[in-house]
């Protein structure tokens, strides 16, 4: 018996190469529909508006459940467990100063390819989107909106800001009132189970609903927009890429002494999860998961450092709108100046916090850019056709980047497990079970 059971364990395919599968056979079922039966309303009704859009929103929707709950539950917990409050002030200090750290590099790295590869030069495109950007909100707003008059309300709407600050106040009040302190920490214990139990059950359903959203993308995604775009398409793919992978890799290195290679591979089910979904907050249960039970960081550090860069690492987001500002300067023929240039950099970084949780963030903060160096807002609309692609890329390099800042943060605070970081199999018994 212990023969078969050998024989069936190797058989069985681990979660991320189901999860690869499916999104592959997504792709290809979707492609293969678009190019064979463009504009047929069957498809279109019954497929791409039916089934794949039902499939795909319910698994989106079921990850999105769990966030708010995930986030109070594990940052009560992380916030009453630690043993000097005064803890919190370093873990934000540090946690929010390496964001607007990767964010400048990213978006310095952006323009730096841009320049180099001239995507927009000799194009003259045009285009009937137009795009009206929300305004976005001022830093004195931000700052005042951070503090809820209402938790409750904060929760409905998953104001993610107003959540971690509610969590923070309510953990440290836990930590100081004593016995029921205690009685309630260990309530908080067995939700925190419950939840995590949900997120494992959720990870084995995933390959459907990363399935069904690859094959509802792919039917709808026009290929000649692509072709048209080519250039600023593969420079702000490569670029994202060469982030996610090798300055990511660079910094933990420098910072930690930690393999890279390590940290890559437990993450690839948490990119693979951030592609599919285009969601930092979607993705936030797995994230969390994975940094907490694979990559060794206690809880009292990853329940603070997910949610914040689920909220505020807008690193990808900064790529696209450092390549995307140069390729608008040069379809329009306008000259960027290096002080234009610096302004990006500079717009952008702050940008990312000042309108994190406000929907359509990405081309709120591009309106911004664009405007503070004279380029028309127009000119977004050249290329929202592919930025739902781009968008999928963006999600797992900022996911990476949340995870990358959360093992950086618990090492320097000593509150980190490298047994765990080192150990090929933790966090992997619970969820082949």
């Amino acid at each position: 018996m212990s023969n078969n059971n050998k024989l069936e364990d190797k058989k069985k395919l681990s979660l991320t190469a189901r999860i690869v599968i499916g999104m592959v056979a997504g792709m290809l079922l979707g492609g293969f529909l678009n190019l064979v039966f463009p504009d047929n309303a069957f498809v279109e009704a019954y497929l791409s508006q039916g089934l794949f859009y039902v499939v795909g929103q319910i698994f989106i929707s079921s990850l999105q459940m769990l966030v708010v709950p995930l986030v109070f539950v594990s940052l009560v917990l992380g916030t009453c467990s630690l043993s000097d409050p005064s803890k919190l002030g370093r873990l934000g200090g540090k946690a929010v100063g390496l964001y607007l750290i990767t964010t400048a590099l990213a978006i310095a790295f952006a323009i730096f390819m841009a320049v180099i590869v001239k995507p927009g030069s000799g194009i003259q495109l045009t285009s009937e989107a137009v795009y009206q950007p929300n305004t976005a909100p001022s830093l004195a707003q931000v700052i005042i909106d951070l503090f809820p008059t209402n938790p409750f309300e904060a929760f409905a709407n998953g104001n993610m800001l107003q959540v971690i600050v509610f969590s923070l106040l309510f953990g440290i009040a836990m930590a100081f009132v004593g016995k029921p302190g205690l009685r309630t920490k260990a309530l908080f214990e067995d939700f925190n189970e419950i939840i995590l139990k949900l997120v494992l059950i959720l990870m084995h359903v995933a390959p459907y609903g990363v399935f069904a959203l690859m094959a509802k993308l792919f039917a709808e995604t026009s290929f000649g927009t692509i072709y048209t775009l080519g250039k600023y398409f593969l420079v702000v793919l490569i670029t994202l890429i060469i982030h996610g992978l090798v300055m990511y890799s660079v910094l933990l290195k420098s910072l930690t002494g930690l393999s890279p290679v390590v940290f890559l591979k437990k993450m690839r089910e948490v990119q693979i999860f951030a592609f599919s979904t285009s969601s930092s907050n979607a993705t936030m249960p797995v994230t969390l998961e994975t940094v907490t039970k694979r990559l060794g960081v206690h809880n009292s550090v990853g329940s603070f450092t997910v949610p914040l860069g689920a909220t505020i690492n807008m690193d990808g987001t900064a790529i696209m709108q450092g390549v995307a500002t140069v390729f608008i300067a040069q379809v329009f023929l306008v000259d960027l100046s290096l002080m234009d240039y610096l302004t990006v950099i500079m717009t952008a970084t702050l940008a990312s916090i000042g309108t994190a949780g406000v929907p359509g963030v990405g081309m709120i903060m591009l309106a911004m850019v664009l405007n503070q160096v004279g380029l028309p807002v127009e000119g977004i609309g050249l290329i929202i056709g592919v930025d739902r692609l781009l968008d999928m890329t963006r999600t797992a390099v900022n996911v990476t980047g949340d995870a990358m800042v959360s093992v950086v943060v618990a090492k320097s605070e000593g509150e980190f497990d490298e047994a765990t970081y080192l150990d090929p199999n933790a966090g992997l018994t619970m969820r082949d079970n």
